[in-house]
């Protein structure tokens, strides 16, 4: 079993990274400042794709934060329950 899962996840991450589709991820004005800032030696365009994944990895760290406080402070903790060993009925 444990075979078959290596092997599925091996596949399926070659997959992924051999038949990868090329996109357009900007808008049209975006694209063509970026592409003219950098034939024209304009360093400022370099920051363009830097400044995308900045405001891409801001959710998941927020989501990563807020998911830990939420798991600390309401996990189960080691609770002693002092019971009396008496049966009881609940009719």
């Amino acid at each position: 079993m444990m075979k078959k899962t290596f092997t599925f996840i091996l596949f399926s991450i070659t997959c992924i990274l051999l038949f990868t589709a090329n996109a357009q991820a900007q808008c049209a004005m975006c694209s063509i400042n970026a592409e003219q800032g950098v034939k024209n030696g304009n360093t400022v365009s370099a920051g363009l794709n830097t400044g995308v994944l900045y405001l891409l990895a801001i959710p998941y760290i927020m989501a990563i934060v807020i998911g830990v406080i939420w798991y600390k402070k309401y996990r189960k903790k080691n609770v002693a329950l002092n019971m009396k060993k008496e049966p009881f009925h609940l009719n």
